[in-house]
C-alpha cells in the first residue's frame, strides 16, 4: 500500500529526499506543502499517513517554532532520520556565477552557505520560503541572472543546472528530521532506545539540576536539551529534552521521579534513533 508522506516545501526538497530515505524499498507519495504548520494540518486531517519535519541542523542550529508547533498539533515522533545536506548554487543552463545578481533560498540554507557569499559580494541573497520552491522559480522565471541554493534533485526536476556544487560551509552538514504521526502509531517498548520530551521549571533555584540529576541518576543519556520561554510567564521556561534509552523500564522510572519536581512533563515520542545517510 502506498504511504502518504506530507513534507514542507516543494518537489526535490531535503524533506523529500528524506523521506526516501526512511521509508526505502516503500512505495510512497510525496504531498508537498507551504509551511510546516500546513504540513501539520495535513497530517491532523488524516491526509496522509506520516509528515517529516526538519527540527535542527548541525551548522544553523534548532528550529525553535518547530516544538511548539509538535505539541499543539498533538502528534507524535514516531522516528527520525539525520541527512548529509549538500546544498548546490544553481540556476538556468550555462549561466555562469559571475552573471548572477540575486539567489534565493530558506533562511537556514542561506546560514549554512555564508561563507561562500562571503566570497562572492556581488549576490544579492534573499529569504524565501523553501529550497526547492525556490529552484522551481528560477526555472519559471527564465531569468538568467537568478538563481537558487537548492538539493540537487530539485535542480534535475525543474530543468537547471548546477553552477557551483556543495557551497555548504561545514561539509559534515546534517539536518535531523523527525517522522510525525497520530498517537495510534507505537513502537513497541523493546524496540525504543531514544524518547523526546518536555518539561517546565520554575523560576527557582536549582529547579533544572534537581531534574538533571534525577536522570543521571537513573542512567539516562541526554542526547540534546533545549530550552524556550513560556510566553506570557516572566523567566519561566520549557525545556525539549532527548534521551537515549538501553533499559525502557528505567527510563519509564526516571519520568515517574521527575514529576514531581516540574508542574507539567509530557512524551513528544518513543521511537528508534535514526540513522545518518547522504543525500
Amino acid at each position: 500500500m502506498t504511504k502518504k508522506i506530507a513534507i514542507q516545501g516543494g518537489y526535490g526538497a531535503f524533506h523529500e529526499i528524506a523521506a526516501h530515505h526512511f521509508f526505502e524499498n516503500e512505495e510512497i507519495e510525496i504531498l508537498p506543502r507551504n509551511t510546516f504548520r500546513d504540513m501539520l494540518s495535513t497530517l491532523k486531517d488524516r491526509q496522509c499517513d506520516f509528515g517529516i519535519m526538519a527540527i535542527e541542523n548541525s551548522l544553523a542550529g534548532s528550529i525553535i517554532p518547530n516544538y511548539n508547533l509538535i505539541i499543539n498539533s498533538s502528534m507524535h515522533i514516531t522516528g527520525e532520520i539525520y541527512l548529509r545536506i549538500k546544498q548546490n548554487l544553481v540556476a538556468m543552463p550555462g549561466v555562469k556565477i559571475s552573471e548572477l545578481k540575486e539567489v534565493y533560498s530558506h533562511p537556514m540554507a542561506i546560514l549554512q552557505c555564508q561563507d561562500f557569499f562571503d566570497k562572492h559580494s556581488h549576490i544579492r541573497v534573499i529569504e524565501s520560503m523553501d529550497t526547492a520552491l525556490s529552484a522551481k522559480e528560477v526555472a519559471e522565471k527564465k531569468a538568467v541572472d537568478l538563481g537558487a541554493i537548492s538539493s540537487r534533485l530539485a535542480a534535475d526536476k525543474y530543468g537547471l543546472e548546477i553552477v557551483s556544487e556543495s557551497i555548504e560551509t561545514n561539509k559534515k552538514n546534517y539536518t535531523r528530521f523527525l517522522i510525525l504521526a497520530e498517537n495510534g502509531i507505537v513502537i513497541p517498548p523493546e524496540e525504543v532506545n531514544k524518547a523526546s520530551i518536555f518539561f517546565t521549571v520554575a523560576h527557582k533555584f536549582g529547579s533544572l539540576s534537581k531534574i538533571l540529576s534525577i536522570l543521571s541518576y537513573y542512567e539516562i543519556n541526554l542526547a540534546k536539551i533545549q530550552s524556550m520561554p513560556i510566553v506570557g510567564k516572566d523567566w519561566e521556561y520549557m525545556f525539549f529534552v532527548d534521551v537515549e534509552i538501553n533499559d525502557y523500564d528505567m527510563y519509564k522510572r526516571s519520568l515517574d521521579a521527575i514529576g514531581p519536581f516540574t508542574p507539567s512533563i509530557g512524551i513528544l515520542g518513543e521511537y528508534r534513533k535514526g540513522e545518518s545517510v547522504i543525500e
